[in-house]
């Protein structure tokens, strides 16, 4: 008999979110001071935009 209730839940976007939750937990409690945007945005990939013409 098949139980409804038994399901596998995995979500790719949120297992991303959390890696990268993580990965800035990690980086703040190793870190002596406040993280900065730059090494925030560099620990989450962040690239910045080309300036438009």
């Amino acid at each position: 008999m098949h139980d409804q209730f038994d399901v596998t839940l995995e979500d790719g976007d949120l297992l991303g979110e959390v890696e990268l939750t993580t990965t800035l937990i990690i980086a703040a409690s190793e870190s002596d001071d406040h993280l900065s945007q730059e090494e925030i945005d560099r620990l989450l990939g962040v690239t910045p935009r080309k300036p438009q013409d």
